[in-house]
């Protein structure tokens, strides 16, 4: 009887995820991500170093922002964001032939495995932390689409220090709106993206260039991403 109760337990603590999970992914496909668990992780560390809390953040439709954005972050993260369903093998299967030969050690995550990962689940990496990232990317493929998937991780993929989105990276490092951004502060932008507390778009160093000039080259070989 003792176990069948801890069954029933597992049970409807089973439902209740898979159906709060997807309710959660159901609602971010159509209504703004105004926060996600890294801001709040930031605020939470700006405190404990005793900084005033801060968070420069505002949402803008993907038709609302520069289009040559979307083109920028594929050409640095993730090239083939438009032929995978969430999950790139070939990267992977090079990631772990680059770490086994003692390469330069290179990440596979797809730009929709970040999106998973900023909107539903925590930075630090784990096991667990993975194993929620290949759930959730899963939903977003299926439930979104590509072009919700990249509104979204243009809107809150942390982009300087206490800034998200592009909106909020064109303002606070280009004076413009995200719309106005042209083709090379889109890729200066994308150039930043493997740290951006330390790469900063905004004044860009020697490294960043280089950067620059590499995910500009790359653009030219990326097929326009539909805005609308």
């Amino acid at each position: 009887m003792k176990s069948f109760n801890i069954f029933k337990i597992f049970k409807y603590l089973f439902l209740f995820f898979f159906g709060s999970t997807l309710l959660m992914v159901f609602i971010y496909r159509f209504f703004p991500v105004y926060y996600t668990p890294l801001m709040f992780i930031r605020c939470y560390e700006q405190v404990a170093e005793g900084e005033p809390v801060h968070i420069n953040h505002k949402w803008v439709s993907i038709d609302k922002m520069s289009m040559y954005m979307p083109i920028a972050v594929i050409s640095s993260e993730d090239n083939r964001f438009m032929l995978h369903n969430g999950f790139d093998f070939k990267a992977i299967q090079q990631a772990a032939i680059d770490n086994e030969m003692g390469r330069k050690r290179r990440g596979a995550s797809t730009i929709s495995q970040q999106t998973a990962k900023n909107v539903f689940l925590w930075p630090q990496s784990s096991w667990v932390r993975k194993g929620f990232e290949v759930y959730f990317t899963f939903l977003i493929e299926h439930l979104w689409g590509k072009q919700r998937i990249m509104e979204v991780y243009l809107n809150s993929i942390e982009m300087g220090d206490g800034i998200y989105g592009v909106q909020a990276v064109a303002k606070a490092h280009f004076g413009c709106s995200a719309k106005e951004l042209k083709r090379g502060e889109c890729a200066l932008i994308a150039a930043s993206l493997p740290n951006p507390l330390i790469f900063n778009s905004g004044e860009p160093s020697r490294y960043m260039r280089k950067r620059q000039h590499h995910i500009e080259r790359v653009m030219r070989y990326i097929p326009h991403f539909p805005m609308n």
